[in-house]
């Protein structure tokens, strides 16, 4: 038997650490950090699994979770790997209908939920008559249960376990019969393209992701480090990351509300945290306004002292020269002094590395980040991919700022048709749940699994560096027969404080327009400073200098892009894109077709010019 099967992990762990701290989540009641030590976390996971037997969970049967980030979700989830059941995380925001089709597609008979929001959808679920879902268990125990007969608290339920005397041996038999090639995890994918398909995920997968982020990512190994999780477990990238840092006895902060994450990184101070580009981009936009507001000769100290970190981590650490001595001597000042202090005010000051994938980053924030100190290691991959394709070292030595990283050791990467990324290796998924028709589209005759991503690579010697370039359904092709990525496009938008959403309009167009969610606090405090009278923010968005003032930033923010990719309209919208009108998928990427629906009117004045 493997002994990192992760239907045995917190327990194998719990023999090697004790009562050593294993998780750390935020209390409520008293708004302190608690912690759960190995011994008690293996302790939950076996009363859970228990439970699971108890209820009648078979083998290979699948349980839905459908929670924020909780202490009380990783026990479920790590109960469902001893009991070979397979755990389906749902987005905590998803609505009724969203949770349906899985339940639906998967045939999943209970869902632990975690409060309020998340039981009254799963209760909509049961009033549409569903011929599947039968028991809905409560996390929170201030959730209003309504008296419904299917619902019971989660310490409830854990109890009734407890009452079972013969379930202590059907886990222990399903503990001796794990196997590599059982299911662990089903993840659904957001539909951006159509409806949501199941990714299975095996235990295999879960490995080989252990083995080789151990090669890559070293410092894995060193139990001092901690990290911290707020990105939602339901997504491939998080959940992926908080398997690593367990797996390897790392000390992981559960974050349970995302909105807190500012907060709590300033009472944490983590080694290490993975999120998404967006995540920095907010980060670089406040150290900008930050900066802004200091007087006159001190931003020109700061300024000064993130050009020498420009030029000693991008200039020369990153591709591995020496730097001049003063430049060392610099930068050694800037870094315990300026940089140290700029660190230490957002919580990162302790930061070893800090994983970034999930969309493209923008190459400005990216030198802005390591140029004062700060190391991002990006990366890229799939949920169909157990998360990384390619990353950089941990170290950062040789980093191509255009590129997405090396890819991981054992796996294969070629180009393909288009220009798209074919994956292959032991952490691909063997498919698509009830989805035969889509897993024959998504493999080559050779067994390479189709990113739907373009790309290319750089071969150099022994390592082979990816160029992400953009989804290929998301390509444009204008009327003029140009092709444009308009993520990238995108990025650089959204890298303007000014700036919180953007979605490119080109496809089959002559030019490129823009429609531009504004970051209103920052648009209303510059309106003040200029004298700006305005009614409502329908109003300030129509004024004259506004669209001057944009106009001339998205001018400067493009200077770097092709004539035929710069934007030549835009249009200012009032209202943000979000999940709840269906403008983005639960994982924030843009729904275009809907996007292009509902903004149609405005999407046509901008091409009658």
């Amino acid at each position: 038997m493997n002994e990192i099967h992760f239907g045995r992990l917190v327990f194998e762990n719990a023999k090697k650490y004790g009562d050593r701290c294993a998780v750390k989540f935020r209390n409520q009641s008293t708004g302190t950090w608690d912690g759960i030590s190995w011994n008690v976390l293996a302790g939950s996971v076996k009363a859970t699994a228990l439970a699971l037997l108890n209820y009648g969970l078979k083998e290979h049967e699948k349980l839905a979770i459908f929670a924020q980030n909780m202490h009380e979700i990783v026990e479920v989830d790590y109960a469902c790997h001893a009991v070979k059941g397979v755990s389906v995380p749902m987005y905590a925001t998803s609505s009724a209908e969203q949770i349906e089709y899985i339940i639906n597609d998967a045939q999943i008979s209970i869902i632990f939920v975690g409060e309020q929001y998340q039981f009254d959808e799963s209760v909509k679920v049961l009033e549409n008559g569903n011929q599947y879902l039968k028991c809905i268990v409560t996390i929170d125990p201030s959730i209003d249960n309504h008296n419904r007969p299917e619902a019971i608290t989660f310490s409830d339920f854990v109890k009734a376990g407890a009452d079972n005397a013969e379930a202590p041996a059907e886990l222990e038999r399903r503990q001796q019969s794990l196997s590599d090639d059982d299911l662990a995890i089903l993840i659904y994918t957001s539909g951006t393209t159509g409806e949501p398909k199941g990714v299975m995920l095996s235990h295999a997968n879960c490995e080989e992701a252990v083995r080789i982020h151990g090669i890559r990512l070293p410092i894995l190994s060193d139990m001092s480090q901690t990290s911290i999780s707020f990105l939602p477990f339901s997504h491939i990238f998080e959940r992926g990351w908080f398997y690593l840092c367990l797996y390897n006895g790392i000390v992981v902060y559960i974050n349970q509300n995302p909105k807190e994450i500012l907060k709590s990184l300033k009472e944490v101070h983590p080694n290490m945290m993975c999120a998404v580009p967006r995540f920095w981009e907010k980060v670089y936009s406040g150290v900008q306004d930050k900066i802004d507001s200091f007087p006159a000769p001190v931003q020109a100290l700061m300024r000064h002292a993130i050009k020498v970190g420009e030029k000693y981590n991008i200039g020369y650490r990153m591709p591995g020269k020496n730097a001049p001595l003063l430049l060392r001597l610099r930068y050694k000042f800037y870094e315990k002094t300026l940089f140290n202090i700029l660190r230490k005010a957002v919580g990162l000051d302790r930061g070893t590395f800090f994983p970034c994938a999930g969309s493209q980053m923008s190459e400005r924030v990216n030198i802005f980040m390591h140029s004062v100190g700060i190391n991002l290691v990006v990366g890229y991959g799939l949920t169909e991919t157990f998360a990384t394709v390619s990353c950089y070292s941990q170290y950062n030595r040789c980093y191509n700022l255009k590129s997405v990283g090396d890819v991981m050791p054992d796996l294969q990467v070629k180009i393909g048709e288009n220009n798209e990324i074919l994956v292959k290796g032991r952490t691909i998924t063997k498919g698509y749940y009830n989805k035969p028709e889509a897993n024959k589209e998504s493999f080559t005759e050779d067994g390479f699994f189709r990113t739907g991503d373009a790309g290319s690579v750089i071969v150099d010697k022994d390592r082979t560096q990816l160029i992400m370039i953009e989804r290929i359904k998301e390509l444009f092709k204008t009327s003029n027969a140009k092709y444009i990525a308009p993520q990238q496009i995108e990025n650089l938008l959204e890298g303007d404080k000014y700036v919180e959403q953007s979605a490119i309009i080109a496809d089959s167009r002559k030019y490129v327009t823009a429609l531009i969610v504004p970051a209103y606090d920052a648009l209303e405090t510059y309106a003040k400073e200029q004298g700006i009278v305005y009614n409502d923010m329908s109003d300030l968005l129509k004024n004259e200098q506004i669209i001057k003032f944009f106009t001339e930033r998205i001018a400067e923010t493009q200077k770097g892009l092709a004539a035929y990719e710069q934007v030549k309209y835009f249009t200012l919208l009032e209202q943000p894109f979000s999940p709840d009108n269906d403008e983005l998928t639960l994982t924030l990427k843009l729904k275009r077709k809907v996007i292009n629906a509902h903004y149609a009117k405005e999407i046509e004045l901008m091409y009658q010019h």
